[in-house]
């Protein structure tokens, strides 16, 4: 009897740890980011910081980007599980490879308006869009706003543009220096960078594309077809996470830079506290994000977005907006509901 009671306990026993083992295990997810670790990746670096990745079961690598472009191929080839990208150039690696097997999906949209501008010096007597008709402009072959720039450029009747290419940390110091009149960047990028090299906010003119035409959506987050497929939930449960944490570098962002601060300990704190709420008062919380609803996308504006992109980006074959996104793994409206009212 005591030997029968023995081997009964001792099932339940293994049974409890088994199931304890099941409901312990985590699942991993590689993401990367657009860009390097600045004030607006407080956005993810903070729920990770907060735990509550960990909370939902989800054991998340968080890495810096170097573009939104490589972002979206290294997804695209399973390196990464998801990441950030702006939503033209996963468009783009739509649209020039449609036989790609792991063509990535955006599920959540993180930057509802486009953050890219033209930015000029006022001494340049440059102060509309219609003055960069004949000018010289600036960009990263691969900027966002260079690459939408003729969106930008139909919708407020600029012709004559001629383009110089330079890396990324040369951006600013060329319009500083003269070589060029004007630059594409994002606003929470280029006008903060143009500070730190002696420029005073008032003496940029700034001209967010948003503003004048154009009503492309920023970036998103991405993820790979597999991940979709064989873990639905383990999507479902990063998206919750991520708008907890959101939610909380809204309310503090000053409180976030600190997470960031703690991934890449050479940043200034000051202005990557600037930065980030820049970009939440430019595209997180702008007014279309109010009111489509955080997360969330507008069909027709989707759609539009589609062909203009494709006439833009001169893409081989034209996109198909219903393959780009699936709203279906995105949190409830009411959790969803976290953009404070201004």
């Amino acid at each position: 009897m005591k030997k029968r009671n023995f081997l009964t306990c001792t099932t339940f026993a293994l049974l409890a740890l088994a199931t304890s083992s099941v409901n312990a295990q985590t699942t991993a997810i590689k993401f990367q980011l657009d860009w390097r670790f600045e004030g607006p990746s407080a956005l993810f670096l903070t729920p990770a910081a907060k735990g509550y990745f960990k909370d939902a079961k989800l054991d998340v690598t968080i890495d810096a980007g170097n573009g939104s472009g490589g972002t979206v191929t290294r997804v695209a080839s399973g390196a990464y599980d998801m990441g950030l990208a702006d939503l033209a150039a996963l468009m783009e690696f739509h649209a020039n490879n449609p036989e790609a097997p792991n063509k990535p999906i955006a599920v959540m949209m993180v930057y509802n308006d486009t953050p890219a501008s033209v930015m000029a010096l006022k001494k340049s007597g440059i102060k509309t869009p219609a003055d960069l008709s004949g000018k010289k402009l600036g960009a990263p072959v691969f900027d966002a706003g260079r690459k939408a720039f003729p969106i930008f450029a139909k919708a407020n009747g600029i012709t004559g543009v001629q383009w110089t290419a330079m890396d990324p940390p040369l951006r600013e110091t060329m319009l500083v220096r003269g070589d060029v009149d004007a630059i594409t960047g994002f606003t929470f990028t280029s006008l903060l960078n143009l500070e730190a090299r002696g420029v005073k906010a008032e003496d940029v003119v700034v001209m967010p594309y948003p503003n004048f035409g154009v009503k492309l959506y920023g970036n998103a987050i991405i993820v790979s077809p597999k991940l979709l497929k064989e873990n639905p939930a383990a999507v479902k449960a990063f998206l919750q996470a991520f708008t907890k944490g959101t939610k909380d570098v809204l309310a503090n962002p000053a409180a976030a830079i600190a997470d960031v601060k703690a991934r890449d300990g050479i940043i200034n704190v000051e202005l990557e506290t600037r930065r980030l709420k820049l970009a939440i008062d430019t595209v997180v919380n702008s007014p279309n994000a109010r009111a489509e609803g955080f997360g969330q996308i507008n069909g027709p504006r989707m759609a539009l977005m589609a062909s203009q992109v494709s006439d833009a980006f001169n893409t081989k074959s034209r996109i198909n907006a219903d393959t780009i996104w699936n709203g279906s793994f995105l949190p409830s409206k009411a959790e969803l509901a976290i953009l404070p009212t201004k």
